[in-house]
Parts: C-alpha cells; structure tokens; sequence
C-alpha cells in the first residue's frame, strides 16, 4: 500500500467531504493517483454508487490493482465498457460500489434513466483540462446536475500547461464542471517544500558529444531557426512573434501553430504547409541523434531523402523542403554518414610485396653481439575483415557516449554493492536490482541490448562493437535490398530496428506482418512498373529538372541533393558488391539464433535471479511508475534522460520509504537540447501555475445554472409572431430530438442538450437524427463525407430516408474554428476519387489533388441531388450552428415518436424473424454493399440468397442503390466473367 505524506493527507482533509466539489490541480509526480486511490477506498461501500469517469483504460487496470492493494477487492473498481449488455449494466448500478463508465455509455445511461442518477453519490472526474462545451464531460456534469444537486464531483489534472490557453481557461472549465472550489499545488507549494525537500542525493553525469554529434546537432538547431524564421516572414498576419527555438523542442508547438493556421489553412499556400512539417521532422531528427544508434540515424536520413525527391505518385517531389537545400543540411547528411562508416577508393593494382626477413635477420645478429635481448612488444593481432563488408568502406561505428557511461555508472554501482554488502541487514529496506529509465521502448531495447552484448574489457566508446557490426550487416543487407526494390519498381521499407523484423522483411513480410501485402501497394507498384517501362522507351529515360532554382541549387553541391548523388552511387557500390555474395551472407546474422548458453553454474530448477544480478530496463511512463517502484524498491537508479515527472516520483518513493538510501545517476549530453528542453519543461510548468494561481485570485465565481428536467422554460413554445407579437404557448410535452447511439461521439448531441432540447438515444436504422415525424437527418463531418462517398454508403442512406420520410436531408457539418469551404476537402487523405479506369489513366500529383479533389465532391454532390431529388443539403459552418438551424427547423412541428423511429426501416412484422434462417442471414451480412442498415431492406425483397443471386444489375442496384448495387453485382458474377474470358 501506498504511504500517504503530510501534503496527500492534507488534501484528502480538503476533499473527502462527499458534500462537497473540488477541482485539484496538482503538478505531476506528486502522487495525484495515491489521492485518488485513496478517495475511493473511502468511498468505497455497497450503500454508495461512485462513477470514476474519463479514465483511459490503462488508468482503469492500474487504479483498480491499486485498489486491490489497499484492500477493496469486494467487489472493488468494476468497469462497464462497450462489452456489457444493458441488463448488466442495470444490476451493477443497483448493486452499488464504484464504477468506471465510459463516457458514452455513461451519458446514454443518464439519458435512458438506465443509471438511477439521483441515487448516485458522486463522481470522480479525470482529466479535467479536457473540459469545454464541447466535451462528454461537460455533457455527463450537465445531466447529472439536472436530477442530482446533493452528490459531489471531485475533478483532478496534473496538466497545468493545457490549462493557460484562451481567455480565463480556469474559469471555463469550472463553469462546465460547475464547481466553485480549486486547489492548487505546485512543486513550490509551501507543504510540499516542506515534505519533501530539497533533493541532494541526485548524481548528474555529464559528457560531451561526440565532435560528428556535436556537429550534426548545431546544424539542426540552425535549420530550425532559419525555419522558424520563414515562417514567422511568411505568415506576418499570424500572432508568431513569442515563438523562438525552445518553443519547437515540445509537440505542443505544432498544435499551436496548427491552431492558428486551421482558419486560413486552405489559404495557406504549400510552403508554409511544408515548413510547419519540417518543424516537426527537425524535432524528430533531435531527438533520434540522443537516442538512436548512428547505423539507425543514418538510415532515416536517407529515407528523407528519398522522401523529399520522390512523391507517393513516384513522380518528382514539387515542394521540397527548404531546409535540405542548405549548407547546415549537407553537414547534417555527411556527419551522419561518418559516424558509420567511410568509403575509400580501392586500389586494384596489387601492393608492392617488400622482403624484411634479412633486414629482422641483422638486427638479430647486431643484438646477440653486444648482448642485448631487447623484448619484443605482443604484437596485436588485427581483426580479420569480415567477408560480408563491401572493399573500400572502413566501419567507423561510432557509440553513444552514454552507453559507456552507463557502463561506467554500473560498475561504480557494483564496487558500492561489494562495500555496503557487510554493511546492509535483511531488516534494511530496499533491493540491490539496478533500475535504468529511458525515454521510449525503442531506446529500452537498444540499450538492452548493448548490455547484453557489451565487452566490458574494451576500452571506452568500443564496448558495443559486436552489437554495431551486427546493424552494420543489417544496414547493408537493407541498401541491398532497397537496391532490389528500385530495380524492380517496387516501394522502399524501413530499416528493421531488431532481429525479429528482419527475420519479417528478409521472409517477404515487408509490408505487413501477416505476409501478405496490400492490394494497395501491389497496385502502386504495378503503377511505378509500368511508369518505369514507358519511360525506358523515351530517349534518355530520366525525369526532367524540376524547376531552375532547383538546378541551381544542386550546382552548388550543398544540400539534399548533393547528399542524394552520393547515396544513390553508395547504394549502387554496396548493391553490387552484394549481389556477388552468396545468400548466407545476405540472410540473418546467425548468432541471433544461437541457442543461449546459461553455463555451467545455472540451475537447471529454473528459479529467480538474485536482485543484485538484476538490471531492469523500462521506459518511462505515468503514475503506474510509482506502483513499479513500490515493488521493486531498487537503491540504485540510473535515468538514462532527464524527466522532470520521475524525478518527482523518485523523491516521493524516497520520503515514503524512511531509511532507504537511495543513489540516482542522471546522464545529460552537454549544450544539447536534452538539458534545454528539461529546463524550458520546468519553466513552462511553473509559469503555468504562477498564471493559474493569479487567475484563481482575481477570478469571479460563475453563476450556476439550476437545470431540472422537466423545466417550464422548455415547454414555452412560440405559436405565431403574427399573433400578439409572438405569443407564446404552453405545449404538454418538451421539443425533444432522437438520436442515433452512435452519434454521441460528436459534440451535437451534448449541445442539443445544452440548448433545452430533450435527447431521446436510441438505435435507428435510418438516418443519425430524427427531428419530426417528417424530418429526418443524415449528418457527415468532412472525413466522414469522403469516406461515404468512397464505400457507397452514402446513396443507401439518402434512398432510405427518401423511402421513409417526406424530408430527408443531408447535414454536412465542418469543425469548428476551421475553414468553412470545401477546399478543406484536399487536406483529407481518402478525398474521392475517380474510378478506378480514369484513375489509371493519369492519377493526380500532389500539386493537382488539392484543385481535384474540391470538384470531385461537388460533382458527387450533384449527382447525388439528381439521384435523390427530395434530400436536402443543409452547410453547417460548427456544430453549434447545427443545433440552432435543428431548433429553427423543429419550430411549428410535432415531436417525433422514438417508437416509430426504431421501426422505420427495420422489418415491421415482429413475427417475420421466426422463419429466418441465420445463417443465410450472416451470408448475406457478409456481401460487398450489405450493410446492418439495408440488410432488412434487402430481406424484404428476395426471399433466398439464390434469387438475389439470379437478379439482374438494374434490379440488384433498384434494391440497394447504384454503387453498392455494382458493388454486389461484380462480386457475385465475378467468376462468370473469368470463366468467359
């Protein structure tokens, strides 16, 4: 169980009162999972219903093991998710406990009364910086406010940064949380400070960069300023002016600017759509020079390479990235290229042969003479040359400087282990296993794997040559084999990071891991093929120059381009030299499946290893390392980079365990961007609660809404405005809307509801959303569009709500503080698209798709008119102006019926489903164009497989609409056209 320090304690004295609600902000580290855990073991009891909502499932597992650590097993946290019938979820409820609900289950169960939410005694809420209008949380609050004043709702966040955008940002989500009460704690809160201390016991290990590292990182620092400066000169209306370099090193960064450039975005023209990309994969670029092995590195430089020439059409790229036409970028490439190896030229005449045996002769005479016998040095016995590595390249495989320096840190940690050894008792708290964090699972495993590997007799930056050869031998059989994938017109893959992936790719499955490639790629390739053929028979066969900047850029030998001539000559020498090697040597390195060697001293009763032998690797993650260092209790820990977050936890896992020394080496790269990037993290975390906590000092408390159901308000209804002045009426039931369940995944239905509309949920067959007894609507978002178009399935949904109602329509609904025009459509990346005989003809370059794409869809808009002339199309510019055009459209109509709604389109025999049989029914669920929405259309109409079989393509596309009717059609007549063929 967790201990509980002086500042948790004084927290949950603020906040356990369950007549109470509470927002706690609380920076991370600190142990806002331990309050948690704690509030609801308090609250733990049959006679109590507590709803823990907005955790993700990850936090679900984690605080419901907490919980049965503390104790809470009977029956502890249970979680309701899609999986639970609705039955189920009834009893659980009446049961009582604590529960964790999704938030979509959760808002339908409040509004189908299936939760009895005034019998529920609170809720817990997570991620409370998530809160806007828009949001399932401010929805659930919302509905339970409306039949439940009593119960509390205690809201917590460890994320002040997302918590300081906009105007008054806590006053917005204490308005939708409506709440009155925040505390905050900071690292700097006074008990905090108090508690824990300062923390002396941290030892930092700097080391420089290597020279090539060094050099590689001010040249990407470089090209992310000249990028940022572009920007900032190219978009002079845009508020750019705060942003500088230690801006970019955070993913934040593309939000924001994301952010400001949605509303003009379809303005915005390719460069700066490119440069804001280019932000991105510079930062990627930083971050991979401290954590990748230089092979790796060097690998993904060259896939941006290619990338940057070639588009995905396999035609020559129109928008390069500027930065790579630089001189900072061709350091970046040739640095990168030296850190692994150099290339020589071979000399082929052979070397001149030269006798010293009578010269070795003399000086033996010349010795014994004056009676001198002079030792000889050991002579070193060079390493014989691998024969998989190409003539001329010299392996230079330059090490992480941090990878001997954690090997230098485990060493010191063994000597300590030897002299605290008589020192140390059984009673003595904690355990001698070694504990390394990193960033990602990636550097985890590479790491892991220098360990395992490491020779600890060689001398520094040399340790992990056996592990580097080996990926050099992987690097060259992936040039071999991307050599091969050019020739024969075929798209590139990835360098495999592991023996496993490359046991994958070298059996074929490059694509995917299953073995089969896509339809897709096969279709691409075949394209490139083709591409490839015809341009063969032009003379001279290479692409045209792009433009004359470009030329005149890659006369000056700088940049991508140069880079790019020396990668292609250095593939085509590697891809030579290894199509003349035998397969073996172009297969899998045989000591990855060596069978493994525990020696003699290894039990053969397999058992635990001794915690002193023990070095567990581990990334880092969320509050679960606060558990994981409660089981493990290590003394030693090495933080391979720095994380504000674990450290934290480190000094509460030390405070909670009195007596236990524990000793942290933390390794930093010297004038790099890793301590950069940690300082500027505490500085925006402070600046953040500094913000917060001024706001909560001038910040005038929000009046709360009291909404009940059933309000008078909602039951005023306007007759006329010809009629004294718009005379209002008092109607016996409340303007309600039904909703489709699977809509409340958008923010609608939550902003019907905020406008007094009663939202009835229930599963409808056709349409999203039923207004009256006439109106019926089909909503899309912009994705949501392009896909329909692409599959068919928008025409099945206009034909059906052309069957059943009188005025069907098609709500086309844009983001909000995003462009409301269709140009928007091109940013989409399955736009739609011709069929697949035009697409063939000419496909559309990356420069066009964004003039196709557009009229594509407003042709399918026409055509689909022309189809379905009765459908309306309603343009919603937000989903707030959606509910506003639902409320002009439902004024002067009656309410719909939600029982004539179930049945519209679904078989209106009850007794109809008696003689079905099941599985002819799960046959036809399973056709092309058969969708859960028409399959009892569909039913309705042939009375077996086979007669559906046997109808005609006019009559298969009456039943099922154009596109699925050809869809179906093809698919069962597809072997008559081969037989005939």
């Amino acid at each position: 169980m967790a201990t509980l320090l002086s500042y948790h304690k004084d927290v949950l004295e603020k906040m356990h009162d369950p007549s109470t609600s509470e927002l706690l902000l609380i920076a991370r580290g600190l142990g806002m999972r331990r309050i948690i855990c704690k509030l609801l073991q308090i609250y733990d009891s049959p006679q109590n219903l507590v709803i823990l909502a907005n955790a993700s499932p990850e936090e679900e597992s984690a605080i419901g093991e907490e919980l049965g650590i503390m104790g809470c097993r009977n029956p502890g946290l249970r979680i309701v998710g899609f999986e639970t019938g609705r039955k189920e979820r009834q009893e659980l409820y009446k049961k009582g406990g604590i529960l964790s609900v999704t938030s979509q289950i959760l808002t339908v169960d409040m509004l189908t009364s299936d939760m009895p939410t005034h019998l529920v005694t609170g809720i817990i809420m997570l991620h409370a910086e998530r809160a806007t209008p828009t949001s399932a949380a401010a929805f659930i609050v919302r509905l339970f406010r409306e039949r439940n004043q009593n119960g509390f709702l205690k809201a917590f966040s460890d994320q002040p940064e997302h918590i300081t955008s906009g105007m008054s940002p806590l006053r917005t989500i204490m308005k939708e949380l409506q709440l009155r009460k925040v505390y905050i704690y900071p690292r700097f809160h006074q008990e905090v400070i108090e508690c824990l201390g300062r923390d002396r016991s941290v030892l930092q290990l700097t080391i420089d960069m290597t020279e090539a590292m060094s050099e590689i990182h001010g040249a990407i620092v470089q090209c992310m300023s000249t990028t940022l400066s572009e920007l900032k000169r190219s978009n002079t209306n845009l508020d750019l002016d705060d942003f500088n370099v230690d801006n970019v090193y955070f993913k934040s960064f593309d939000i924001l600017v994301r952010r400001q450039l949605d509303p003009v975005w379809h303005k915005v023209g390719p460069k700066t759509k490119q440069l804001v990309s280019d932000l991105a994969t510079l930062r990627r670029l930083l971050t991979y020079l401290l954590s990748y092995d230089a092979l790796a590195f060097h690998a993904y430089l060259e896939t941006l390479i290619e990338s940057n020439t070639v588009n995905e059409a396999g035609n020559a790229r129109q928008n390069q990235s500027p930065w790579m036409l630089t001189d900072a970028a061709n350091i970046i490439f040739k640095y990168a290229k030296e850190r692994c190896y150099i290339m020589r030229k071979v000399n082929k005449s052979p070397p001149a042969i030269i006798d010293v045996d009578e010269d070795e002769d003399a000086l033996e005479a010349m010795y014994e003479l004056e009676g001198l016998r002079p030792d000889k040095p050991p002579q070193k016995k060079e390493p014989k040359r691998p024969s998989w590595l190409p003539q001329g390249m010299e392996p230079v495989l330059e090490e992480l400087p941090k990878w001997s320096l954690v090997a230098a840190a485990l060493q010191e940690i063994e000597e300590e282990m030897v002299r605290r050894s008589s020192q140390l008792t059984s009673r003595d708290p904690g355990t001698d296993t070694i504990l390394i964090m990193t960033s990602s699972v990636r550097t985890s495993q590479l790491l892991s794997e220098f360990l395992s590997s490491m020779d600890p007799d060689a001398p520094l930056g040399s340790q992990g040559r056996r592990m580097m050869q080996d990926k050099l031998r992987l690097y060259l059989w992936w040039k071999g084999k991307l050599a091969e994938r050019k020739q024969e017109g075929k798209s590139g893959f990835a360098l495999p990071d592991g023996k496993k992936n490359q046991h994958q790719a070298s059996s074929g499955n490059i694509e995917s891991g299953n073995g089969e490639i896509s339809e897709a790629l096969r279709r691409k390739d075949r394209e490139r093929q083709a591409k490839a053929a015809s341009r063969r028979r032009i003379r001279g066969g290479a692409p045209a120059v792009q433009s004359r900047d470009l030329t005149a850029t890659s006369t000056n030998g700088t940049g991508a381009n140069a880079a790019d001539a020396i990668v292609v000559d250095e593939a085509e020498t590697i891809a030579n030299f290894l199509s003349s090697q035998a397969d073996s040597l172009l297969g899998i390195p045989d000591s990855g499946f060596s069978m493994l060697d525990f020696g003699e001293d290894f039990d053969s009763h397999y058992g635990l290893l001794a915690p002193e032998q023990t070095i567990v690797v581990r990334a880092y993650s969320d509050d679960s390392d606060e558990q994981m260092l409660a089981e493990i209790q290590p003394r030693y820990i090495i933080m391979f980079e720095p994380n504000l977050d674990f450290v934290r936890r480190v000094e509460v896992y030390k405070k909670a365990n009195p007596g236990l020394a524990v000793r942290i080496y933390l390794l930093v790269y010297n004038n790099s961007c890793e301590e950069a990037k940690y300082l500027a993290g505490v500085r925006r975390e402070k600046e953040s609660f500094e913000r917060l906590i001024r706001e909560r000092g001038s910040m005038l408390n929000p009046i709360l809404e009291q909404r009940r159901s059933g309000d008078p308000d909602s039951l005023m209804k306007i007759v006329s405005t010809r009629i004294g002045g718009g005379r209002r009426d008092i109607s016996t039931e409340p303007s309600r809307v039904i909703v489709d369940m699977r809509e409340f995944r958008s923010s609608l239905p939550s902003l019907l509801h905020a406008a007094n509309l009663v939202i009835i949920p229930v599963t409808l067959t056709v349409g999203d959303y039923v207004l009256t007894p006439d109106i019926c609507v089909e909503r899309k978002s912009i994705p949501d569009l392009v896909s329909s178009f692409n599959s068919g399935r928008l025409y099945t949904q206009c034909e059906l709500m052309s069957a059943h109602y009188k005025q069907p329509i098609l709500l086309i609904e844009w983001e909000e503080n995003k462009s409301f025009s269709l140009d928007t459509i091109a940013e989409v990346k399955s736009y739609a698209k011709a069929s697949s005989k035009q697409a063939n003809k000419k496909k559309p370059t990356a420069q066009t798709e964004a003039t196709v794409a557009s009229p594509m869809i407003q042709s399918k808009l026409v055509l689909l008119t022309l189809t379905f002339p009765r459908v309306r199309i309603i343009w919603s510019s937000s989903p707030y102006a959606t509910a506003e055009i639902f409320k002009d459209l439902k004024a002067l109509q009656p309410e719909p019926d939600p029982t004539k709604a179930i049945v519209i389109g679904a078989e209106e025999d009850t007794e109809a489903g008696a003689g079905i049989n099941s599985a002819a029914e799960e046959l036809l669920r399973s056709l092309p164009g058969i969708t859960a929405k028409n399959v009892k259309h569909v039913m309705n109409k042939v009375g077996s497989i086979r007669e559906l079989c046997e109808l005609d393509l006019r009559a298969v596309q009456e039943i099922l609409g154009v596109e699925p009717g050809k869809a179906l059609y093809d698919f069962i007549h597809r072997g008559e056209r081969k037989t005939n063929t």
